[in-house]
């Protein structure tokens, strides 16, 4: 049976205690383990993301696994927010598995049961295991976060007219471009001139013209700025923790689960509006910690801000205020010095930036005979 939730009286809401992360850890490895054990990726993932959200360190390989009934009887006093991050830490290790065997998203679909937890993106990891892509995609684009779009949030996006679709590019704006072009000429440090100096050393094409990204994942640029990571695939995987975590909507977890079905299986061939599959990036080094760091930001950030949707602000609304100061309001928490070691970089230094945004913006501007500035950034 299901273990309900718990009353007022019961809930505990205290963070995780050593015992509870080993319990955490347990449940997780119980429900993800392939037949032939926890790949590498999976055991570094729960590793770091016990650590950086609960601060305890505790081997994958040497905790008990824990059944579904067990570990649901032992997070019985904890709430439907708590257990739903359970159950999406149980889909994002069982996600990163290719093929990801069937009896894998059975046991996740179970684990969720007995937590009295619903996720569409559990009907996402059955598509997959069945190798049913094409309606995964449909899943993506009809549940979890695209399911919250409504063309009033056009608004926010400041676009001339409403967009019935999430990711509908938005190419023919006069008016949008030029709202855009005007953050070049704010004061540096400003938030809008940041974001300026991103697009321009990346030759990023401002939304409402002919080439770029739909104005819905442009908000994620100006993330990109305030949470100092760079723009090499391995960038927005840290992007997309951190703004997926610092929602509280459940639904939110989908954005992280495309990305991981882009950028480390190939699940997904595009997502997002704008990204093609490149398989294999979540596997590099370093980069389970610095997906660990992200969550965790994103974790503050929630906590501050009751809840945040960073795809929904009105960016141009803190466009003129100083950078900093933006994101002591949005209480963005520093990278832990750990994710920096492995690799964790800002728009502004060596490996901030991809090998091809590098070259073929410099060479055209050397084509136009402008000067072209990256800011500091420079491939890896």
């Amino acid at each position: 049976m299901p273990v309900p939730l718990p009353t007022a009286e019961e809930l505990d809401e205290r963070r995780p205690d050593a015992a509870e992360t080993r319990t955490i850890a347990g449940g997780v490895a119980g429900a993800v383990e392939p037949a032939d054990g926890l790949t590498g990726l999976q055991r570094m993932m729960i590793e770091a993301l016990c650590e950086s959200m609960t601060g305890f360190v505790v081997p994958a390989r040497a905790v008990p696994r824990l059944g579904p009934e067990q570990f649901a009887r032992a997070l019985a006093h904890r709430d439907e927010m708590f257990r739903s991050r359970m159950v999406q830490f149980m889909l994002l290790c069982a996600l990163v598995l290719n093929p990801l065997p069937e009896e894998v998203a059975d046991r996740v679909d179970a684990y969720a049961q007995e937590l009295c937890v619903r996720s569409d993106m559990l009907r996402v990891a059955h598509r997959f295991a069945r190798g049913s892509y094409g309606l995964a995609l449909i899943d993506f684009q009809r549940s979890g976060y695209m399911e919250t779009w409504d063309p009033s949030r056009s608004a926010d996006l400041h676009t001339s007219s409403e967009l019935s679709d999430a990711w509908q590019e938005c190419v023919h704006d006069e008016a949008l471009a030029r709202r855009w072009e005007a953050l070049r000429e704010l004061p540096d440090g400003t938030l809008g001139r940041e974001v300026a100096k991103f697009y321009d050393a990346r030759g990023f094409v401002f939304p409402g013209r002919v080439g770029s990204a739909p104005p819905l994942l442009a908000q994620h640029d100006w993330v990109h700025v305030l949470s100092e990571y760079g723009s090499t695939v391995e960038s927005e995987i840290e992007v997309f923790a951190f703004i997926s975590r610092a929602n509280d909507d459940p639904r939110a977890f989908s954005l992280m689960a495309q990305i991981v079905s882009l950028f480390e299986t190939g699940y997904s061939a595009t997502g997002l509006g704008l990204f093609q599959y490149d398989r294999g990036h979540l596997s590099h080094e370093g980069m389970a910690v610095r997906l660990a760091d992200a969550t965790r930001r994103g974790a503050v950030s929630a906590a501050a801000n009751h809840s945040i949707d960073f795809l929904a602000v009105d960016w141009f609304a803190h466009a003129e205020r100083p950078l900093d100061e933006v994101r002591a309001q949005l209480g963005i928490a520093p990278k832990d010095p750990h994710a920096i070691e492995v690799g964790s970089v800002t728009p502004w230094e060596r490996g901030g930036i991809s090998p091809y945004q590098y070259t073929t913006t410099r060479e055209a501007a050397e084509k136009a005979g402008r000067q072209y500035d990256s800011y500091g950034a420079t491939p890896a």
